[in-house]
This record gives structure tokens, C-alpha cells and sequence, in this order.
């Protein structure tokens, strides 16, 4: 069984190589992987490791980082 920690790790190595590629998105794209990233680590973590919980975190925080970082007209 993976603990927290382990799954916190995996996740901040993941996202660095993530990030690595992100230099040719806009802002608003960037915090879009940011926040999926984010919510999926912490849906984990709240749901006690269930798939369910890691998809949905994920999928509220990509909304919440697309909608943050709104493009200026």
C-alpha cells in the first residue's frame, strides 16, 4: 500500500517534469495542468486513495485553474 507521503512525492516529481514542458503554453493553460495536478493529489488524499476521488479532485481542479486565470478582452 502506497502511503501519503509516498503518493505526495510521486506527484511533486511527476508535476516537475510536467511543468518542464509547459513553457510554450499561455497562463491560462498552465494553471488549467496546475490545478488538475493539485486537485488529483488532494482528491487522493481526501478519499483515502479511491480512483473516483483522484479523477474528480482532478477534474474540479483543472476547472478551477482554467477559470482562475480568465483571458482579459
Amino acid at each position: 500500500m502506497i502511503s501519503i507521503k509516498q503518493s505526495a512525492l510521486c506527484a511533486v516529481v511527476v508535476a516537475s517534469f510536467g511543468l518542464a514542458g509547459c513553457s510554450g503554453m499561455s497562463a491560462q493553460d498552465r494553471n488549467t495542468v496546475i490545478g488538475a495536478g493539485v486537485g488529483g493529489v488532494a482528491g487522493s488524499a481526501l478519499s483515502g486513495g479511491s480512483a473516483l476521488g483522484t479523477v474528480g479532485g482532478a477534474a474540479v481542479g483543472g476547472v478551477i485553474g482554467h477559470e482562475v486565470t480568465k483571458p482579459k478582452r
